[in-house]
Order: C-alpha cells, then sequence, then structure tokens
C-alpha cells in the first residue's frame, strides 16, 4: 500500500499544476493503457488541462478505451513539436506504469534535460527513480489498482469509463486473474471497480474475442518456432521480421503470445524473440514457477516482474536465442 503522506505530497503537485502531460511506456499493455485513460479521466474532472501522450501505437482491442484519438511521439509528431502548440507551458509530467528510462525511448531524453516535477505511479521493481514525488508499490498486482488507490484515497468521483478502463489494466496484468498476483486485494477492487459500472463480461469480449486474422496467423507462425529445453521446462520461441510481413501483422500484435507455450504442463519458463525492424531482438520473459525472470532481463538492460520482464539484445536472432538459452541454463538445468 501506499503511504498516505505521499498521496498528500502528490495532491500538492497536482494542486499548482495548470496544464499536465500524461504518458506511459513503449509498448502500452492494457496495464498502460488503462492507469493512463483512468488519470487523464480524473484531472480532467478536476478541472485540470490535461495532454496525454503515448510513446507506440496503441493496439487495436485497447482502442475502446480511448474517446479521442493520442499523439504517438515519433509518429504524430517530433519531440521539438513538444514545446508547442498543445504542449506548450506544460508544467507537471506523469508518468504512469513506468519508472525507467529505457522504456520512455526518446521521451526519455527529453525528460532529463529538462527541470520539471514528476509524478509516477508504477508497480515495478526496476526503477531509474524519475519522479519528484513516487506512487510506487511493487506489490500492487496492476498500476491500474494504484490510480483506483488514489482516487478512492481522494475520494474522486469514479466514472463507468474510469472504471471500465482501470478493470482492463488490472485483468491484463493478471492474466484475467489467472495469474498468482491476482489476490484477494485484487478482487476487493475490482468489485468496486464493477460496482462503479465496469462490465467484465462486455471488456473481455473486447479483449479476448475480437482479433485479426492477421494475428492468428502470427500465432501459428511463432507456435512453429517453439523448442523446449532443459527437461521441456524452458520454452523458446521467435518471430521474424518477415513473419510481420507476411502475415500482415503489426507489431503491437505480439502482446501475450508468449502465454500459449504456457499451456504445456512442464513448462516453468519461456521466452519470446521478435526480430525489430532496426534489427534489434525484443525479448519478453515470463515464468509459472519460483525463477525470478527480472534477473536475466536486468543483465541486458532491462527488466519487469519477477514472473514477467522484458529487455532487448542484440542481433541476428539466433545469437540472440543462444544467449537466452544459456541464460536459462543456469536456473532450470
Amino acid at each position: 500500500m501506499i503511504d498516505e503522506a505521499l498521496f498528500g505530497q502528490a495532491n500538492a503537485l497536482i494542486h499548482t499544476a495548470n496544464k499536465i502531460l500524461v504518458t506511459t511506456h513503449v509498448k502500452p499493455d492494457g496495464d498502460a493503457i488503462g492507469s493512463l485513460v483512468g488519470i487523464c479521466n480524473v484531472l480532467t474532472q478536476l478541472g485540470k488541462q490535461v495532454v496525454p501522450l503515448l510513446l507506440s501505437p496503441v493496439p487495436q482491442w485497447y482502442q475502446f478505451l480511448l474517446d479521442d484519438a493520442v499523439p504517438v511521439l515519433k509518429h504524430d509528431l517530433e519531440c521539438s513539436d513538444l514545446r508547442q502548440g498543445a504542449y506548450a507551458d506544460v508544467d507537471l509530467i506523469i508518468l504512469v506504469d513506468v519508472n525507467s528510462l529505457p522504456q520512455l525511448s526518446h521521451f526519455g531524453e527529453l525528460l532529463v534535460k529538462h527541470e520539471m516535477p514528476v509524478l509516477v505511479i508504477d508497480h515495478h521493481a526496476t526503477a531509474d527513480h524519475l519522479g519528484t514525488v513516487e506512487l510506487v508499490d511493487p506489490d500492487a498486482a496492476a498500476t491500474g489498482l494504484l490510480v483506483a488507490e488514489y482516487i478512492r484515497y481522494n475520494r474522486w468521483p469514479l466514472s463507468a469509463k474510469t472504471a471500465e478502463a482501470l478493470f482492463v489494466a488490472a485483468a491484463t496484468d493478471t492474466g484475467w486473474f489467472q495469474f498468482s498476483s491476482a489476490n484477494s486485494r485484487v478482487y476487493r477492487d475490482c468489485a468496486d471497480l464493477i460496482d462503479a459500472g465496469a462490465n467484465p463480461n462486455e471488456i473481455y469480449e473486447k479483449l479476448f474475442q475480437d482479433f485479426s486474422f492477421a494475428k492468428f496467423k502470427l500465432t501459428l507462425a511463432m507456435l512453429d518456432t517453439l523448442e523446449l529445453f532443459y527437461h521441456d521446462q524452458f520454452a523458446i520461441q521467435h518471430l521474424s521480421h518477415q513473419d510481420f510481413e507476411r502475415t500482415g501483422a503489426a507489431y503491437e500484435e505480439t502482446e501475450n503470445l508468449i502465454n500459449e507455450c504456457h499451456r504445456i504442463g512442464s513448462v516453468k519458463a519461456s521466452a519470446l524473440l521478435v526480430e525489430l525492424p532496426d534489427g534489434r531482438i525484443r525479448g519478453s520473459l515470463r515464468s509459472k514457477s519460483d525463477l525470478d525472470v527480472s534477473l536475466i532481463a536486468r543483465k541486458f538492460g532491462g527488466g519487469g516482474h519477477k514472473k514477467a520482464a522484458g529487455t532487448f539484445l542484440d542481433g541476428p536472432m539466433e545469437k540472440a536465442r543462444k544467449t537466452m538459452i544459456e541464460e536459462f541454463k543456469a536456473f532450470l538445468a
């Protein structure tokens, strides 16, 4: 739980701010988008001028959370544009679901160059301590639940739209309540969100029953590369740049694909390697045992949670693949 004194410090930052920029990490997932939408809605209700910013495009299945299109840095605008127009005179930055410079891409470079108050709301253990005030709880299952906790502390109104966004944050970061992080605290908080208007049945259909055919073809391509090591305890899969061109799938559509191999009973940990257009390899790591995959991710400049982490590796793919297989050897051989 967050110390109430920190909530008071966060309130002081928001109270003195007129225009607030809210952003999250690259390749935003459900927790990132849900938390961003939730805090933006509340701040707007408080009469603040809020300018959201994304660092990567939003996956199609989260679009229903956004009433209006949110500009994407390096797609719709450049870093120099953040000093003019809608983003001129910003006097507070809020980072949700991120506290790590590598996860902020080009925006991170801007953040360290300019002195401006920063409020961080996050649940990751990996941190560069970017905030003037930080509402951080690594024991929380999702950042969206920390946003909900902050709203409860202040007794701010909780609209149905905000409740829906925060429910998405909690549901996606717990694997629709399948992960061990889905404890009683999660269920209590989600019950409050349902009472406020979140509809789990509708949300499930929008999130998990609205995939593109291209994503299904990409899933088949990934499964075709699946290999098991160390007495079938470690699963590794990969996707090449050509796989995306051939299937027509977008890079955002890899979200949650890594979990497919965990249907195999013997698998305790896994890695999904994705070749990016610039030649780098993005590695997603998962664990359904006591193995802490964040320890491996941190060795390569990444981070995350004990059971879900990510990092970047140098190409080519075969080199990255051999590196990951060797890294897991110490834990599973």
